[in-house]
């Protein structure tokens, strides 16, 4: 990323494929919640860096990244501080202070965890596969995140986690949302019920049309099994 030079009076948003990157469709999400406005500028798909962490391979996620008056942050949940700093009327967060504390513990938990819902069911908007085996593993994770989504959905009345207003932890659960559609999981009412509201956003459907439009595939992440 040290190629890229913006002018220090613009806005750019750092992303990768809107097809593969759950990262990317975390921070762009994030920018759009917040209002600021932005160009967003997509890597070569081809870059190395932005490949390996595509494919787990980096231990660290540099895409995407915020470029706003000179100031670079990576890594989502810096982004989402960051805006929420700077457009604090955005409301990214819950006001309540019990319901912000659980958003940024759920949040933070997506942020570093479930790693065998990572691996084994990589995100691919463009693939549909019915009935695809789950590994215990895997099911755990898919129970944790069901368990979550339940406790805050019926704690806080839905439709979104923390009530009527989308907050960071939505914008965090989204991408898992593509994945459960992508690869069939079956979900408990409740948690169906907040995919179907999420991937039905406005945001959500416009990233979904431009990972239709691209062009390139990774092997690595075209599931076979």
């Amino acid at each position: 990323m040290s190629d890229i030079k913006p002018l220090a009076t613009e806005t750019v948003l750092l992303i990768s494929s809107k097809n593969y990157s759950s990262w990317s469709l975390r921070g762009w999400l994030l920018v759009r919640m917040s209002g600021l406005a932005f160009c967003e500028q997509q890597v070569d798909p081809n870059d190395e860096n932005a490949r390996n962490e595509l494919l787990l391979r980096a231990s660290s996620i540099r895409v995407p990244s915020l470029i706003h008056e000179g100031v670079q942050i990576w890594d989502t949940l810096a982004i989402a501080e960051y805006l929420n700093e700077i457009k604090p009327r955005a409301g990214m967060f819950p006001k309540d202070r019990q319901a912000r504390a659980r958003c940024r513990s759920i949040s933070g938990e997506m942020h570093s965890g479930f790693e065998a819902l990572r691996s084994t069911l990589p995100m691919n908007l463009r693939m549909r596969r019915a009935n695809f085996p789950l590994w215990s593993s895997v099911r755990a994770d898919i129970a944790r995140i069901e368990e979550i989504w339940r406790e805050c959905l019926t704690t806080w009345g839905g439709p979104w986690l923390f009530g009527e207003k989308r907050s960071v932890a939505d914008v965090m659960y989204a991408p898992v949302c593509t994945r459960f559609q992508s690869y069939g999981v079956k979900l408990d009412r409740l948690s169906e019920q907040y995919c179907e509201t999420t991937l039905a956003h406005p945001h959500m459907v416009e990233w979904a049309e431009g990972a239709a439009a691209e062009t390139e595939s990774f092997t690595e992440l075209e599931v076979e099994f």
